[in-house]
């Protein structure tokens, strides 16, 4: 009859023994988890004076004395034959002597335990326990001997194993305790867990309702154990090859471990390794090692048998090698604040220290700035992502400020040290902005770096104004003693701000009252010819200067005027200051008026051309009706013309192309008089200009002129006034009465019969008639006031 296809003929048992099942293909084709509860050891490790339990020893090493005991319940039925082997590699078969074994049911300690010392030239140990047969040490011993390299690589695979067992259930407790504690907390701790321990996390998990995050993260969809770079680095420096065992979750209600019991199973090649071992006799089984103090609980993937094949119970040891302690690296990204209790200080790289306690004794030296040092216990905390310090008394108060800390402890035997973090804790200093004090501005977000101790325990910062409410602040720890903010002042208001900086644990907080300013006037030039009593300031919001201080001179601000976006400051000169030339510079100092100032560097322009008035001959019109008279040459009628000529000062000459212009005093109507347009040379220096009023209608009051040359100009000189005249058709009287008629009579302001104007008749604003009744004239005179020339008069001769 034909084999099943899962069955071969084992070449080594052809002869008496005949056929056997192998079960190295049974177990390749459905690997069978971890989860059955077997026998437990008690091992403590000896090296020089020093006695560590097992689960402290993350290697052996050559001279190390172990102490091996079996942990059986009191009323085992089993006998149990302990044995033990020590190896030196695949190719080297180890000494008959390096075998030993313990007979677990006797009285005696030295008959049912193993005292063992790890021989010279070894690199592995394995442990064995095996139903009591006659027989077994020599086939086992055969075993050994005869295929060393596979119980070589069994042994690195199954310690390997036990440490990510030992993370797997670090992460399953963890995750338990908190379903059970606070599982609204899952979103944020399983994170942590993950991180810390290396597992893969399914973040869809977290997205789930409360009630189903916990099972959600311990399904079996996926290996959740990631490689350990440390404890798989020693595998491969034994064997060469890469451990790439697979660990898998899975749930069971069997076994007492509770619906969300995790298994692993081993789907390399192990169960491969192990058939290789099996005879008809003896069925050799992996276990893996749940280490705890001196105490090895064996978790078992099948059940033993008792009967023949009689079934070999297989424990990897660590490896026998120098203690390479993980390179633990500091996850902080800046200072850590120890102002309160249950500090975390955050590390990387090592995820045994979480699931195992080859760590020990870790504890954290602080230095504080005058060099004292204290040290502080620590608790790995693998939901926490680091070492959390132990204890909630104070500190000294020489702890102040920065200080240094440094994490040390053993890994197993060997002194371990760690990384550096820098701690900070808050003293009494106060808080105060860096640098020079800023000008802080409303209408805008403004940047601001304060300085001071212990920036990461800074706990909030606030902004208050007044009586308004406080406003909390972002902020940005930056280097060591530094806090970077901005403060939103654009609905503020100018006036004392203050900013209050609290710690943590400390229920004062410190105040810098600063003071905030309205936008600053935008200074864009100063321009000042020499020989001027004035100058021109150019920018924005320059309504806010108080004063200009140049080379001695005290400038004061005059006319403002805006010109679309920018405006034009004149400034006049008050006392006596350094005489500048042309080319000189200097730097004035513009004072506002909220206290600041700001420099400007202005150069000193060329003197301007400065012209005299010589005289003025002004023709009236010829309109219909009584005419009106003018008193003297100040008085320009709108139908009339201006005749001027001026003179250039300072023995200075007019050029071809210098030009005149005339325009009302607020600028709104303006004239160009050049060579072609009413301007004449009359010498060097002379020049006589013509100028026709209609040019600057509807302009009236007084007109003003100035030189034009180039882009540079002289100062604006009084030229003439110029008057718009009402029409007299005719004056009537009778008796002591007279009445003048005529059109556009609103133009008069006032009419009397005597120069002073001491009994005036007023004309009311907007009159709209065409006669008005007024008192007859003593000499036959009226004198007329009119609305565009206040302070003159117009004579209306009654002869």
């Amino acid at each position: 009859m034909p084999l099943p296809s899962r069955w071969k003929i084992l070449p080594w048992a052809c002869g008496a023994a005949g056929i056997a099942l192998s079960a190295a293909s049974v177990r390749a084709a459905d690997p069978a988890p971890f989860e059955l509860g077997g026998p437990g050891l008690r091992i403590t490790v000896m090296r020089g004076k020093d006695v560590l339990p097992i689960a402290q020893v993350p290697s052996l090493a050559e001279g190390d004395r172990l102490s091996i005991g079996a942990d059986l319940p009191e009323d085992q039925g089993a006998r149990f034959l302990l044995l033990s082997t020590f190896l030196r590699g695949a190719t080297n078969p180890p000494p008959k002597d390096w075998i030993k074994s313990a007979e677990t049911w006797k009285k005696k300690a030295k008959d049912n335990s193993l005292s063992l010392t790890v021989p010279k030239g070894a690199r592995q140990m394995t442990l064995f326990l095996v139903p009591d047969t006659g027989g077994a040490e020599g086939t086992i011993e055969d075993a050994v001997r005869g295929k060393p390299g596979e119980f070589i690589r069994a042994t690195q695979e199954l310690n390997q194993a036990s440490l990510d067992r030992s993370r797997l259930d670090a992460f399953m407790a963890a995750i338990r305790a908190q379903e059970n504690t606070h599982p609204e907390y899952l979103r944020s701790v399983a994170p942590a867990l993950a991180r810390s321990l290396s597992m893969k996390l399914n973040d869809e998990c977290l997205s789930k309702v409360v009630e189903l995050q916990a099972n959600c993260l311990l399904e079996n969809r996926e290996q959740l154990v990631l490689a350990d770079v440390h404890s798989s680095s020693i595998a491969e420096t034994l064997t060469g090859a890469p451990t790439d065992l697979a660990l898998q979750l899975s749930s069971t209600r069997e076994a007492g471990y509770g619906f969300y019991s995790p298994y692993i199973g081993v789907v390399r090649d192990l169960a491969k390794i192990f058939g290789a071992f099996s005879n008809p006799e003896f069925d050799y089984l992996p276990t893996l090692s749940v280490r705890r103090d001196d105490a090895a609980a064996l978790l078992l993937n099948k059940a033993p048998s008792f009967q023949k094949p009689k079934s070999v119970l297989v424990v990897g040891m660590p490896a026998i090698e120098a203690d390479s302690p993980p390179r633990l690296r500091s996850a902080a990204s800046g200072p850590i604040c120890a102002a309160r209790p249950g500090v975390v200080l955050p590390v990387e790289g090592a995820p045994l220290i979480y699931s195992t306690a080859y760590a020990r004794n870790m504890t954290v030296k602080l230095t504080a700035a005058s060099g004292e040092t204290i040290d502080l216990p620590l608790e790995a905390r693998a939901d926490r992502g680091g070492y959390v310090v132990k204890g909630n008394d104070p500190l000294p108060a020489v702890f102040k400020g920065t200080v240094k800390g440094h994490l040390s402890g053993y890994w197993g035997f060997e002194r371990f040290e760690g990384p550096d973090f820098s701690l900070q804790l808050p003293g009494d200093a106060r808080w105060k902005v860096a640098g020079e004090e800023p000008t802080l501005v409303v209408g805008r977000d403004n940047g601001l770096t304060l300085t001071g101790e212990a920036p990461a325990c800074v706990e909030g910062v606030t902004l208050r104004q007044g009586d308004g409410a406080p406003q909390s602040l972002p902020w940005k720890v930056q280097g060591t003693d530094a806090l970077l903010l901005t403060l939103p002042l654009a609905d503020r208001k100018p006036g004392d701000i203050r900013i209050e900086v609290k710690y943590q644990g400390v229920a004062t907080p410190s105040v810098l009252s600063l003071k905030a300013y309205a936008q600053a006037s935008r200074l864009d030039a100063l321009s000042l010819h020499a020989g001027d009593n004035s100058a021109v300031l150019s920018g924005q919001r320059l309504d806010q200067v108080a004063a200009v201080e140049l080379s001695g001179m005290v400038l004061a601000p005059g006319e403002l005027v805006r010109d679309g976006s920018v405006d034009r400051l004149r400034l006049l000169t008050k006392g006596e200051g350094a005489a500048l030339k042309a080319g000189d510079r200097a730097t004035a100092r513009v004072r506002l008026k909220d206290g600041r100032s700001v420099d400007l560097a202005a150069t000193v322009e060329e003197a301007r051309p400065r012209l005299a008035l010589l005289s003025r001959s002004v023709s009236q019109g010829t309109g219909a009706g009584r005419s009106l008279q003018l008193s003297g040459e100040d008085l320009l009628p709108d139908d009339g013309r201006l005749v001027f000529s001026v003179r250039a000062e300072q023995g200075a000459a007019f050029r071809p192309d210098d030009a005149l212009e005339v325009a009302s005093a607020d600028g709104a109507k303006s004239v160009r008089l050049g060579s072609a347009s009413g301007l004449r040379l009359s010498g060097p220096d002379v020049m006589v200009a013509t100028l026709d009023p209609a040019a600057l209608a509807p302009a009236s009051g007084p007109l003003r002129f100035r030189l034009l040359r180039g882009d540079g100009s002289s100062d604006w000189q009084p030229l003439v006034t110029l008057a718009r005249l009402p029409h007299i058709d005719g004056v009537s009287c009778e008796a002591q009465d007279c009445t003048i008629k005529g059109r556009d009579l609103f133009l008069i302001e006032a009419v009397d019969g005597a120069p002073g104007f001491e009994k005036p008749t007023m004309v009311t604003q907007g009159f709209t008639g065409s006669s008005l009744s007024v008192p007859a004239p003593r000499d036959g005179k009226f004198y007329i006031r009119l609305r565009d020339a206040r302070d003159q008069a117009v004579i209306l001769d009654l002869g």
